[in-house]
């Protein structure tokens, strides 16, 4: 289990290929990654903010309990904080298992929990200023089906 909260920026396809070679006998790697949305009028930038330490914490704990779930090889969470501008890489999830069915829904899962349940806060910083993002319902009802 790889658990990353970092400020630099990623390589997509290095980590995607890092995390398959180490993947022996395993028949199916899964991979998620999100992007800031230029959804605010005027979006500058996103600020991700965490607290070092408890947020780690926290996200080893959402990929144990899928761990417990699924039947996995290994899982990648790379999470990054600060200021990052549209279309960057903010986040993104690896599951590994022998059969695809259970890496898919590992992946889902992390995503959904990641969503909800890690302890990160996020600001849009537009043109016009700056406001906290706040939960939303439907995040909240995609931890139902799990």
């Amino acid at each position: 289990m790889d658990i990353r909260v970092q400020d630099a920026a990623f390589d997509l396809g290095e980590e995607v290929n890092a995390f398959a070679a180490r993947q022996s006998g395993m028949g199916a790697v899964v991979s998620f990654t999100g992007i800031v949305r230029d959804i605010a009028p005027g979006l500058e930038a996103m600020q991700i903010e965490h607290y070092p330490g408890m947020t780690e914490k926290a996200l080893a704990g959402i990929a144990e309990e899928a761990r417990t779930r699924w039947n996995l090889g290994d899982v990648l969470v790379i999470h990054r904080h600060g200021a990052l501008k549209p279309d960057e890489m903010i986040m993104m999830v690896a599951t590994s298992s022998p059969h695809r069915a259970d890496a898919f829904q590992a992946a889902e899962f992390l995503m959904d929990y990641l969503k909800s349940r890690a302890p990160f806060w996020k600001k849009e910083v537009t043109r016009d200023g700056a406001d906290w993002v706040e939960a939303k319902d439907e995040d909240e009802d995609a931890l139902g089906r799990w």
